[in-house]
């Protein structure tokens, strides 16, 4: 039988003992009592001394990690912004582990952080968020990706593979690395990680000037391959969003995209479960475009025909339809702009296709022809000169001879 006291164990026998015992003996033994309960007392207070160390050491290693958790993984905080879905554009992913279905349909989320999320339409974004890109040096890939190392997990190694799978003598009279870019940005990044195209795309639709900033360099290869690469004439393409948008975009309406947008020349694929699939609020945008990029020979991918437009894509809303319940169809047409939205990213390059002209409208054929025209307006003035001098010679020998023979 025990009883407790002070968080110490005595035995009620000793204690019982201790009244019988003479009172010497018991003033001994309550000395030695006294004793184990202070030395009991003390390996209790030193317990729970190292336990509250153990506490703290716990906790510190426990703070460490969710500090070096949050600044290794930084980038997916961020991405969960990405979730936020906007009209601007273009890029964001479904997640299939096995398929590379991020490129033609945005999708709507209710899991997101409504501090992020905007309301308003992206495509009336109000000021140039790539202004001044051109002014950055031409740099290898790797160079070019520097400033976002610490923006995107485990770039370098994205880079690396990029190229190694750009051959030697890439299509379009690209460089290797700026093939390398184009492959780069359609790459999917590990889960949970978002791909560098999810986040340049996300940066562009919402981000401030500074927050597009580390990309510029990047953007400058990007866009000189993309340059390169010869426009697609005319043609319609499709892109989806998993939402109803269909009374933010009277007809009328003037948009830009400022992200780049990918796009398909097939419907059946935005049809497929995996994208916008057969239920629920879906928006399709079908786009007259006039200077689409074809990627797939330079694409990770190679077996898609991807339609990629470019930064500063302007449209005009021409109509709208909605054949089935809870799908509605957008009819854009891209226009050139009055005013420059994309800087050309070199002297020379054109961001539009060149307007076909007549052959006798071509500089070649209209410098020849002025000449000869000239030769011919200038031999017919000289003839009418010499023809009227000519005559009047004649006449005044006609004359002459007439007062001779009057003579």
């Amino acid at each position: 039988m025990e009883e407790r006291e002070d968080g110490n164990t005595i035995n009620i026998l000793d204690k019982q003992a201790v009244n019988i015992l003479p009172d010497d003996e018991q003033h001994q033994h309550s000395s030695t009592m006294e004793k184990k309960v202070k030395r009991r007392k003390k390996k209790r207070q030193a317990k729970e001394s190292n336990n509250n160390i153990l506490n703290d050491q716990t906790r510190i290693t426990i703070d460490d990690e969710i500090i070096n958790d949050s600044e290794q993984n930084r980038e997916e905080n961020v991405d969960k912004k990405q979730e936020t879905i906007t009209t601007k554009d273009t890029n964001e992913t479904i997640d299939n582990n096995s398929t590379r279905n991020r490129v033609y349909v945005e999708v709507s989320t209710e899991e997101i952080n409504p501090a992020i999320t905007n309301d308003d339409n992206d495509f009336k974004k109000s000021f140039n968020p790539i202004s001044g890109y051109v002014e950055e040096p031409l740099l290898p890939l790797v160079k070019a990706c520097a400033p976002l190392n610490d923006i995107l997990h485990d770039l370098s190694k994205y880079v690396q593979l990029a190229l190694n799978e750009t051959p030697e003598e890439p299509s379009d009279d690209l460089t290797i690395d700026e093939s390398a870019a184009i492959r780069l940005y359609t790459i999917e990044w590990d889960k949970p990680h978002r791909s560098l195209y999810s986040m340049l795309n996300y940066t562009l639709k919402i981000g401030s000037r500074e927050d597009v900033l580390p990309y510029f360099k990047y953007i400058k290869l990007f866009l000189t391959a993309l340059i390169k690469l010869p426009c697609r004439p005319p043609l319609t393409v499709w892109r989806g969003v998993t939402k109803n948008l269909s009374s933010e975009f009277p007809p009328g309406t003037l948009v830009t995209w400022w992200p780049f947008s990918s796009c398909t020349m097939s419907l059946t694929v935005l049809e497929n479960s995996m994208y916008l699939g057969s239920s629920g609020d879906r928006t399709l945008f079908s786009v007259e475009v006039i200077n689409g990029r074809s990627i797939n020979a330079h694409s990770h991918f190679v077996t898609e025909d991807e339609i990629l437009l470019l930064p500063g894509t302007y449209m005009e809303v021409q109509s709208q339809v909605s054949p089935a319940p809870e799908l509605y169809i957008i009819h854009l047409k891209q226009l050139i702009p009055e005013e420059v939205l994309l800087e050309p990213p070199f002297e020379g390059a054109h961001v539009f296709p060149k307007i076909g002209r007549h052959w006798y409208r071509k500089k070649r054929f209209i410098i020849p022809i002025c000449f000869l025209m000239a030769i011919f307006i200038g031999g017919a003035i000289i003839g009418a000169v010499v023809g009227s001098k000519l005559a009047a010679n004649k006449k005044g020998r006609l004359f002459m001879i007439y007062i001779t023979q009057d003579k």
